[in-house]
């Protein structure tokens, strides 16, 4: 399976986003990862689907949007309306899990479970045929700048275990915590797609990084 980055605007300067967002797609990336919180289930308020309508308007790159707040049946038509290529929800979130992915792809968009750290894998064994993707959290999620946390390698090897029983290829996200001196180990777990925010946008040459990072993939 090709490897995708996916840069996340949350470290991104927000008085210039389209710049930013215009910068991440010249310098390589393949998605563009939006970080919805509602201060809610997650310590943290970001953006909502203005945001990501006006991330639209800059990029042709898939919006690849995570949904972290209460109650994301509520708003899968609003992101869905805004452009989204692909939203992201989480089990704890949506009550009927089936229901809300089934929902999102019926409006035309790719449709993900998003785990956090101390969510089992097991709340995906009855989902597999709605899922698209599958969102590995890597960190606490609510906050940027976070330090990858050690034990997901291994929750990334019984995923991937988990498919391959399963007869399932369905691409694999990380989310937390990913840069360049551990992108390679992340890979080899089990990933497929990478997102990184403070770890390309905290760096003075986005190009460069994106092109490191993808280097360290194929050694």
């Amino acid at each position: 399976m090709q490897k995708k980055i996916s840069p996340s605007i949350l470290s991104a300067d927000f008085a210039r986003l389209g710049d930013e967002i215009r910068a991440l797609e010249t310098a390589g990336a393949d998605y563009i990862h939006l970080d919805v919180m509602d201060g809610h289930f997650v310590p943290n308020i970001t953006i909502g689907p203005l945001v990501v309508a006006a991330a639209r308007t800059a990029t042709n790159l898939p919006l690849d949007v995570h949904l972290m707040i209460e109650n994301a049946d509520c708003y899968i038509d609003a992101f869905a309306d805004a452009g989204s290529s692909l939203i992201s929800i989480h089990p704890e979130a949506c009550p009927h899990l089936q229901r809300t992915l089934q929902a999102i792809r019926d409006r035309g968009v790719l449709a993900a479970a998003a785990l956090n750290p101390a969510t089992p894998l097991c709340v995906l064994e009855h989902v597999l045929n709605d899922l698209d993707m599958i969102l590995i959290m890597t960190v606490n999620p609510g906050f940027g700048g976070q330090k990858f946390i050690p034990a997901m390698l291994d929750k990334l090897r019984r995923l991937q275990a988990m498919l391959a029983a399963a007869g399932k290829n369905i691409p694999v996200e990380v989310d937390g915590g990913i840069v360049v001196d551990n992108i390679r180990t992340v890979n080899d777990a089990g990933a497929d797609i990478f997102v990184s925010g403070s770890g390309i946008l905290n760096t003075p040459d986005y190009g460069k990084t994106i092109t490191t990072m993808r280097k360290r993939l194929a050694a």
